[in-house]
């Protein structure tokens, strides 16, 4: 097929042509079609629940809010994982689903859900609502409103805020891709009437009057229309409030004729500002900003162009002196990350050409070669815009041209070939005909082994689509583009490649200019540089077939030192993509106010800007946006530090690693502030997808909030000692200040109010209340009463408060209620509905994995944790640890195909497994590359590997090729063969492994925008080619020597095969079972004796036969197991002697009231004396107790060992005896059936039967002969469990005892058990508990110390010195608890007993009647089945032979005689095992 395509290119050479314009029309258009980003969309398929409720507490939302919607969101279909943050006045619910569900049908379930859920939440606690449909890279574009110089003081906050919302929001909300726009910072503008209370005394009007005057005021009504003169006039009422002085002139009510108005009450009608619970600054001030959210799914790219349009024509409609800034523009990412993939790839492709030209020694024939890059890249594009792929860093980032031109490589290496050996053989003329007939002899020659590794390489890549999660959507990309590529490859290879070549590599013999003389100097160089290479191989090779053994060992060291720096190398999920920006949190104190946490975010910002310049400028986002998306709170600042992009600008620091570093260092003057460092996207895409943003979060799960948070405090504290662990993060969850006003529901009830109208006060005086809505033209904006903003100052402007009573009096709250300062919960996050907290973590200077096998190791040991709380790892941790588990599914189904498809290529299973030692020999050089970089282990380190693994087997493919073509050509020396195939084929394997490691080398040393991800990848595909190219030179040779001389050993003797490799391993695994390898076979016209009858003749000769009692006896006294119980009984009483316990003697001399200087015999001497001391008298007794329960407990060991040892032997002695007199019963049938056989034989050659029932017979002999063998295998394998027990030199059989002696039946029986060996050894267990109890209250009672001296007083002898005391524990704590605790052990040890008692007599009664159920059935078969079966067989054999039954007969016959044989012996084997088991329960080995 291959070549026929070939064939066809070669002749239709205008047609291919016509193929090459169109693919490159195609693909130029798909390339500039094609969605372009800078990474992959990672985010899982998750919809966002936000529900707004200002004014409530944490738990009030958890309790109304969240949990409602999390329980209606539970029982969705395809819902993974819920996720939920509970704060102060929002309740953010996140809910993931299934990859496959799409995008809107979960947000269809959702918003169903919803409408049921919302008649749960009481209506003044907010209505949950669906988040926007975007993604971790939906913050494409975020910009600020600035004032240009001489407007800064023109524009207030609230007025930007206006702007932004009014004016930017409006225009851009109807841009294509653009999912909505979320504005933060400034202030929104509201019409407020701030209260004064003491104004409303005075005047005795309530704020509720007041509420209802202002919404009573504010509205415009209809009338129908009146005709007149033919027209209809429509009737319109007006009674909006249309300004600041329409509020104030709002009548509340009249008094005595008098109106009271709204200014009259009011301390101040003018335009205030809603509550924030967010702001932004940038560069140490305020500012009002926004945020651009793309549409999920939609081109990045062409959404980012078309916002920066939009935004140019929403610059001319704003006012005078202000200006839209980006800050951060997702398109520069793109377009850093795509030069960095342009640059890669341009330096890839131009040192492939390099190597290619240099290698192949035509420069004609590198071009060649090379026009493969574009022309596969642009097939690649149009199957890219085909399935829906992304053109992004991963999908464009990994393509490697070394790869993808190996096939031409090949054909254009092979053609050069076969040019210079028709050259040398003469020809002189290559006209177009000519040349077409060489480019089809080289491309067919060579294809075949190019077709199936480049199939290879397109079918490893096959597992990595099936990656799930985010290293599926990482790393998908990636394989379908190169796939695509690598596709393109093989189609061009086997059209273009052949035709192109045929057209450009024709010779110039005649007519030369200096293009060729160049290209001869090329091929000049490269011939003399391979000739070189040559020189140096050759000996190399012969030395390695001389001392084989010897590189395969070198090997395996390689292979296993590899191994051995693989289990030492730390973990990490993906490397960070390196955005350019540093995304920074300021972690204030918890509860801190919105004023002083903007004060400290400019105090920062100006820190930051005045020290480094590298800094173009910085933002800040404190608490909420608009839409609260991300529910921070508002002592926490988002902060983006914008930087120079040209490093080489920069002057603090030359990586950002340092410049982090240098900032930290600054900012440690900012007093209570912590800082956690990340990157945007990456903090973004973090938080989506585990719900916290650092890198690893280590989540306590419980129920109490303060056990939680003490617990995850000492967490942090623990993790701060850990190496490597930055950035460590408390989740702040508690600490919230709040004023608690608790009603007292007596107080309510006497003045007659209730609580929500009491709430409902509360709220409108602090919080405000809206009254309506105040239209300026088409901007709308709430008109909200509250107290004027000197009145909500304090606490005791809450206490003060005035609550208007149903009998128009007024009363302050205090009266009602007790207000005092209460701190709450800060935030409540649950996972999957249960509660949680986390402690953050930033890796820095080291892998994620070992940093967080530390933790958990610190974790186990120093924190110890209430029952039904724990401990699990999330983040980039819990991403790993997926990925692995993916990877070793993936990863060993890439290596079957890998062999699958050589196995297909060679037809060989001994090559196969050759080729495929590239695998391991690949490995090696990988791990020692990302080893020597000091790389850690990461999932684009493993993709890599499966990448590698398919390249690798490349080389040895085309070599073993080339060696079995020789062979064909009749090279029958296989060093010879080695030696030729090698020479010939190092110039395309060098040539093919150099392009693909150049092809990456670029990647690998790579530092641009997302290069972090490449590297791992590159340094493991160059590392392993390195290796797997250097030892594939050497070892596959090796490998084809041992496997063809073992192959030749047997060439031309008949009756014997060559042996197959992959079969030496399971032939000598089944000679080592002692199993015989091969049987003589019985011919038609003589049986030969058996295997199996060979075999019994050897047990017969070598094996001693045994009686069960003898058995038995020689086990006792030789199994290990026993005479360790025997030593332990005399260990016990060796033991004995340790019960005198005296203390410790101390002989001592020693002086007494000696002066300065010596006078002669002054003082007191103690010539010689002796010191007793802790002598031990009292627990003599409890001692000498102890060890004599223990050696009553050691001899009950003994007692129960010998016993469970005869339970066994008979166990084991029976199933010999039973399967020999089995396999004794198939050796009878088995020569009863080769008689039948001959006889059928007989009967068919004389055409007295049918060749039906010749065959038929044949068969049932064949399976009796298998069937005895089997029979033979159980036999041998019973005797050796048998001897194993018996501890033997001497191997043992079983005596052929009779039937009738094994089958003594047990006539004592009782109905339960209550004494035996295994009873007593856990009685006696009871009484060492107790003896220990007794030993350890001794420690209470006093140890005696004695001393005597002899003396020398003043130079005079005769005198002595004696002390006698006690020794008493004063502190006896420990020594209690000892007491306790044996105390406690002996109630254990109690029950222990009883529950084995009552274990022991169940057992006991289920064994009685499973020995009645097999003494009956084998009772059956003795006395009448087994007599009545051998009367069937017997007869059958004579009736069949006389001819007196027909073969189907007698084949039914004596298969069921045979049946009922052989279940007889069966059954005998069930009687005796539970016969022996039951004997077990019924012996005493005291007895």
């Amino acid at each position: 097929m291959i070549n026929k395509i070939i064939a066809f290119s070669i002749r239709n050479k205008l047609i291919v042509g016509l193929f090459i314009f169109f693919l490159i029309g195609v693909g130029l258009y798909s390339m500039s079609t094609i969605n372009l980003g800078a990474q992959p969309d990672i985010t899982n398929n998750q919809v966002q629940i936000i529900t707004q409720s200002p004014n409530l507490a944490t738990e009030d939302i958890e309790q109304f809010v969240t949990y409602p919607v999390e329980l209606a969101m539970a029982n969705l279909p395809g819902v993974n994982e819920i996720r939920s943050v509970s704060r102060f006045g929002l309740s953010v619910v996140t809910i993931v689903f299934k990859e496959d569900m799409g995008t809107y049908l979960p947000r269809q379930l959702v918003g169903e859900k919803l409408n049921e859920v919302k008649s749960e939440i009481p209506e003044q606690f907010g209505s949950p609502e669906m988040g926007p449909i975007t993604t971790g890279l939906g913050e494409i574009y975020q910009y600020t409103l600035k004032a240009e110089e001489g407007y800064e003081d023109k524009y207030s906050p609230t007025e930007l805020r206006t702007i932004q919302d009014w004016i930017v929001k409006r225009q851009l909300a109807l841009t294509e891709g653009v999912v909505e726009v979320n504005a933060f910072g400034g202030k929104i503008k509201q019409y407020e009437i701030a209260i004064d209370p003491a104004k409303l005394n005075a005047m005795n009007v309530t704020m509720t009057e007041v509420f209802d005057a202002l919404q009573e005021n504010n509205v415009n009504t209809g009338g129908a229309y009146i005709e007149k003169n033919k027209m209809a006039n429509f009737i319109r009422g007006e009674g909006l409030v249309r300004s600041l002085d329409d509020v104030r002139q709002i009548v509340i009510r009249n008094e005595n004729g008098l109106p009271i108005l709204v200014k009259d009450v009011a301390e101040k009608v003018h335009f205030g500002n809603q509550v924030r619970y967010g702001a932004f600054t940038q560069d140490g001030h305020e500012a009002v900003g926004g945020m651009v959210l793309m549409l999920r799914g939609d081109n990045p790219n062409s959404v980012v162009n078309t916002v920066r349009d939009r935004i140019r024509e929403v610059q001319k409609s704003l006012p005078q002196g202000l200006k839209i800034v980006p800050f951060l523009d997702r398109s520069a990412l793109i377009g850093r990350t795509t030069a960095t993939i342009e640059k890669n790839l341009i330096e890839g492709a131009l040192i492939v050409i390099f190597v290619l030209v240099l290698l192949l020694g035509s420069f004609r024939g590198g071009l060649v070669t090379a026009s493969l890059i574009p022309l596969s890249l642009l097939f690649a594009f149009i199957l890219m815009k085909a399935f829906g792929v992304w053109a992004n860093l991963m999908s464009l980032g990994a393509i490697d041209f070394g790869i993808i031109v190996d096939g031409a490589v090949i054909i254009v290496e092979g053609t050069v070939h076969e040019i210079e050996k028709r050259i040398k053989a003469g020809k002189q003329q290559f006209d177009q005909p000519q040349m077409d007939e060489v480019v089809y002899d080289a491309s067919s020659t060579v294809m075949n082994s190019a077709f199936f590794g480049q199939v290879i390489i397109l079918i490893v890549f096959t597992p990595i689509l099936f990656l799930t999660g985010i290293e599926g959507k990482m790393f998908r990309p990636m394989a379908f583009t190169f796939g695509f590529a690598v596709l393109g490859a093989i189609i061009l290879c086997l059209t273009y490649v052949p035709v192109i070549t045929s057209l450009m590599m024709r010779p110039a013999i005649k007519n030369r200019n200096w293009f060729h003389n160049v290209e001869d100097k090329i091929s000049g160089f490269s011939n003399g540089m391979m000739n070189r290479i040559n020189k140096g191989y050759r000996p190399i090779v012969l030395k390695s077939l001389n001392h084989r053994i010897i590189v395969l060992v070198i090997a395996v060291i390689l292979l296993l030192g590899a191994g051995f720096t693989f289990s030492k190398m730390g973990g990490e999920f993906i490397p960070s993509i390196d955005e350019g920006d540093i995304a920074m949190q300021a972690l204030l104190r918890p509860g801190s106010s919105l004023s002083e946490s903007i004060e400290t975010s400019k105090t920062i910002e100006n820190i930051v800007l005045d020290n480094f310049p590298e800094v173009e400028t910085m933002v800040a986002r404190i608490g909420v946006a608009d839409i609260p998306t991300d529910p921070m709170p508002m002592d926490i600042a988002d902060t983006y530090i914008i930087l120079e992009k040209n490093k080489d600008h920069w002057t603090s620091a030359d990586t950002k690693e340092e410049l982090i570093k240098k900032i930290k260092e600054k900012l440690s003057i900012v007093p209570g502030v912590n800082f956690v460092f990340s990157q945007p996207v990456e903090l973004r895409f973090n938080e989506l997808l585990t719900g916290v943003r650092e890198d690893v979060a280590i989540k306590l799960y419980g129920e109490d909030l303060d056990v939680l948070s003490q617990k995850a405090a000492k967490m942090a504290a623990i993790i701060k000692t850990v190496p490597g662990a930055g950035d460590v993060n408390l989740e702040a969850t508690s600490g919230l200040p709040q004023m608690t006003v608790r009603f007292s529901r007596r107080k309510v009830a006497q003045y007659g109010l209730n609580i929500q109208k009491l709430n409902q006060y509360v709220s409108t005086a602090f919080a405000g209340g809206t009254a309506g809505v105040i239209f300026e033209g088409e901007k709308r904006f709430d008109m909200v009463v509250r107290l004027d903003e000197k009145h909500r100052k304090d606490i005791d402007n809450l206490k003060n408060l005035l609550i208007d009573l149903p009998g128009g009096n007024q009363i302050p709250i205090k009266e009602v209620a007790d207000i005092s300062y209460q701190p709450g919960p800060m935030q409540i996050s649950r996972d999957n509905t249960s509660r949680r907290i986390y402690v953050g973590v930033n890796v820095r200077g080291r892998d994620v994995e070992s940093m967080v096998n530390d933790i958990q190791t610190k974790m186990d040991a120093q924190l110890d944790l209430p029952p039904g709380y724990h401990i699990e790892y999330g983040g980039a941790f819990e991403n790993l640890q997926r990925a692995k588990d993916r990877l070793t599914i993936v990863v060993p189904i890439a290596l079957a195909l890998i062999f699958l498809l050589l196995y297909f290529a060679l037809g060989s299973l001994s090559q196969s497994i050759m080729i495929y030692m590239a695998v391991p020999l690949a490995a090696i050089g990988g791990i020692f590359a990302i080893a020597v970089r000091g790389m850690p282990f990461s999932i684009s380190a493993g993709v890599g590997f499966i990448v590698l693994f398919g390249v690798a087997v490349l080389n040895g493919l085309v070599l073993i090729s080339r060696l079995n073509s020789l062979k064909k050509e009749g090279v029958m020396d296989i060093q010879e063969r080695i030696l030729i195939g090698t020479q010939e084929r190092i110039r395309p394997i060098f040539l093919t492994a150099l392009a693909a490691i150049m092809g990456f080398f670029p990647m690998a040393l790579s530092h641009g925008a997302g290069a972090s991800v490449q590297r791992p990848l590159a340094t493991v595909v160059i590392g392993g080619l390195i290796t797997a190219t250097l030892l594939t030179l050497i070892v596959v040779p090796v490998l084809y020597s041992f496997v063809e001389k073992s192959g030749n050993k047997n060439y031309g003797k008949p009756g014997k095969a060559a042996i197959n490799p992959g079969l030496i391993a399971i032939l000598l695994g089944l000679g080592s079972m002692g199993i015989p390898a091969s049987a003589s076979a019985q011919t038609q016209d003589r049986p030969q004796q058996s295997a199996p009858e060979q075999d019994i003749l050897k047990v017969a000769q070598g094996f001693s036969t045994i009686s069960l009692r003898d058995a038995v006896e020689k086990a006792q006294a030789n199994y290990p197991k026993m005479k360790a119980a025997q030593l332990e009984i005399e260990n016990q009483e060796a033991r004995k002697k340790t019960v005198w316990d005296l203390g410790t003697t101390q002989i001592f001399t020693g002086g007494e009231e000696l002066p300065d200087s010596r006078n002669g015999d002054e003082g007191i001497y103690t010539i010689v004396g002796v010191q007793q001391q802790y002598i031990d008298v009292f627990s003599i007794g409890a001692k000498n107790k102890l060890q004599n329960e223990k050696i009553e407990l050691s001899e009950t060991a003994l007692d129960l060992t010998s016993l469970q040892i005869e339970r066994e032997v008979s166990k084991a002695w029976g199933d010999a005896y039973t399967s020999k007199r089995k396999y004794q019963l198939y050796v009878e049938l088995d020569s009863i059936f080769s008689d039948f056989e001959r006889a059928a034989r007989l009967r068919y050659e004389t055409e007295a039967s049918s060749k039906l029932e010749y065959l038929a017979a044949t068969n049932q002999a064949r399976q009796v002969s298998l069937q005895k063998m089997q029979a033979y295998r159980d036999y041998l394998g019973n005797l050796q469990k048998l001897n194993l027990w018996l501890v033997s030199d001497t191997p043992y059989t079983v005596a052929d005892t009779s039937v009738d002696e094994m089958n003594t039946p047990i006539l004592q029986r009782k109905d339960s058990i209550k004494s035996h060996p295994m009873l007593d050894y856990y009685e006696h267990q009871i009484g060492v508990a107790d003896a220990k109890r007794n030993l350890s209250t001794k420690a209470f009672f006093p140890k005696f110390n004695a001393q005597y001296g002899r003396q020398k007083i003043a130079g005079q002898k005769g005198f002595f010195s004696f002390q006698v005391g006690i020794s008493i524990p004063l502190f006896f704590g420990p020594d209690l608890g000892y007491a306790q605790s044996a105390k406690i052990q002996t109630q254990i040890a109690q029950q222990n007993f009883k529950a084995k008692k009552l274990q022991f007599n169940s057992k006991y009664q289920d064994l009685q009647q499973e020995y009645l159920k097999w003494q009956e059935s084998w009772k059956y078969y003795e006395q009448e089945a087994l007599l009545l079966a051998k009367e069937q067989r017997d007869g059958a054999v004579f009736a069949y032979k006389e001819g007196g039954i027909s073969y189907t007969s007698f084949l039914q016959t004596v298969r069921d005689a045979i049946g009922i044989q052989s279940k007889s012996w069966d059954a005998l084997n069930n009687y005796l095992r539970s016969k022996y088991e039951l004997e077990f329960f019924l012996n005493s080995a005291k007895q």
